[in-house]
């Protein structure tokens, strides 16, 4: 999204998100040089920011003490596979996977945050090991379908669908005759 498109979208809803935020600066940082609409379009935006015509929303005020607990275990567990064999895991799918099977810590406050880490290492240590190894498991045995992989299409005739997706996946069968 261009700068313009978010100064313009900032200013209809009113508000300026982290998101939009981010990806301002994103913009900022990796061009060469910004062009005079994006400078005015900047301009714009400090403007209606300091009018409070447009309100910065502010970043996350809490945290979620278990995405953290879970990135840790995927990262150890997956880099320990991938030094070991030739696979490439995903550690956003894995962690995502165990994190919808574990109930969320939230703290907004860093003595909160320390509360919540104790207490998921006393009593959730061994829950959120089995959640990250059940991930794994997972995307290990999912197949590798890479750019191939297509959806099957909406219609009314679902075996000639199926069939055209067993034909394009076993291309090498051979149905043979019965004698």
């Amino acid at each position: 999204m261009s700068i313009e498109k978010i100064v313009e979208q900032a200013l209809q809803d009113g508000y300026l998100t982290p998101v939009m935020e981010t990806e301002v600066g994103r913009i900022c940082d990796t061009a060469s040089e910004l062009s005079i609409e994006e400078y005015m379009a900047l301009d714009r935006l400090m403007g209606a920011l300091l009018t409070g015509e447009v309100v910065a929303v502010p970043r996350k005020q809490f945290i979620n003490v278990m995405e953290e607990l879970v990135l840790s275990e995927a990262i150890a567990h997956v880099a320990e596979i991938e030094a070991t064999s030739d696979r490439v895991l995903d550690v956003g799918d894995i962690a995502a996977y165990a994190l919808n099977r574990l109930p969320p810590l939230y703290a907004t406050t860093e003595e909160g945050a320390r509360y919540q880490r104790q207490r998921a290492k006393e009593e959730l240590a061994e829950l959120i090991t089995q959640q990250v190894s059940s991930a794994i498991s997972r995307n290990l045995d999912r197949p590798d379908f890479g750019s191939e992989r297509q959806a099957i299409s909406k219609s009314k005739d679902v075996l000639r669908n199926i069939s055209d997706l067993l034909q394009g996946y076993a291309t090498n069968f051979e149905q043979k005759p019965n004698s």
